[in-house]
């Protein structure tokens, strides 16, 4: 399987270098992220907004090494707010942050990442519109649904990521449900070991699934993060089930990858959330797009080869 070697590569100085110096690599990566700049981004937003479409903006940066970089991140985030403010969009332009950028990877870093990311919820709340705390590998969980319970205490409507692929997540699920979370539901797209993850495919999607029947059947709001067209009808069916509303549930996929489905499910008076990604330290985020599915691999590799 490719996946998990692409996987280390994202953790690879050297392929860090290689593909970034790639010519090939700037077009390519321009699908999957279409700014680096607050200035460059907003267009893209009025766009997708006028086409019916909603947003969760993320500024892409995992690998802080220092307090300094994390507050950098913060008032990243900022600015995009104050950028958000006057276009009056609401929850339609949401944002998605990973705590990692907040610091939560340094020394005493679970209350940093806390005391970086609660201004940015806050903020965000008084434009009206809210903030979801993304998941990252298994060993930072712990922390993030700490974090994620401690910022809901001021702001109910922060929501989190929850992945199929890991043992523990059903619990989780069963959890975040009951205390009416919002919640993104994805299959998940780290390297992690068979002692904590699914390995097989069908797998992770038999979790997803239940995962996805236990929040449809609880008190929260779930998203669906999936570009899978059979677990989509599967998501169509379980809310139907649940007797949910076209407004009490919504779509999720990311910002290049099945475009006609966003807008066809939007047409159908779904709520389609596209995750945009946004900045210039965007290899590790680049490479797990390429890692989730064979075809962005391909796209990549057809690009190289016509480029090259």
């Amino acid at each position: 399987m490719l996946g998990p070697v692409i996987l280390a590569a994202s953790r690879s100085d050297r392929m860090r270098r290689l593909v970034s110096a790639a010519p090939v690599t700037k077009p390519v990566v321009d699908r999957f992220i279409p700014g680096e700049t607050v200035d460059e981004i907003v267009p893209i937003i009025r766009d997708l907004t006028d086409q019916g479409l909603e947003l969760t903006m993320d500024v892409v940066g995992e690998d802080i090494t220092t307090a300094e970089q994390a507050e950098a991140a913060r008032d990243a985030y900022l600015e995009l707010i104050d950028r958000l403010k006057p276009l009056d969009l609401g929850t339609r332009a949401e944002m998605s942050v990973k705590l990692s950028m907040f610091g939560q990877a340094l020394d005493g870093g679970h209350e940093l990442a806390l005391k970086n990311v609660r201004p940015v919820v806050e903020a965000a709340a008084e434009i009206g519109t809210t903030v979801t705390l993304d998941a990252e590998d298994h060993t930072t969980l712990d922390s993030m649904f700490a974090i994620h319970d401690e910022l809901r205490k001021d702001v109910p409507q922060t929501g989190c990521v929850i992945q199929a692929y890991l043992f523990r997540t059903e619990a989780d699920a069963r959890r975040l449900a009951d205390s009416g979370s919002r919640v993104r539901l994805v299959k998940g797209a780290y390297k992690e070991p068979a002692e904590v993850a699914y390995q097989q495919r069908h797998e992770i999607d038999k979790a997803y699934v239940r995962i996805l029947r236990t929040l449809m059947e609880g008190e929260g709001y779930p998203m669906i993060g999936s570009h899978d067209p059979r677990l989509i009808t599967i998501a169509q069916e379980l809310a139907r089930t649940a007797g949910r509303k076209l407004d009490e549930y919504e779509f999720q996929m990311l910002y290049g990858i099945r475009g006609d489905e966003h807008l066809r499910l939007a047409a159908e008076g779904h709520r389609m959330r596209v995750y945009t990604a946004y900045g210039t330290d965007w290899y590790g985020y680049f490479m797990r797009r390429l890692a989730e599915k064979p075809a962005n691999l391909r796209f990549f590799a057809r690009s190289m080869v016509s480029k090259g």
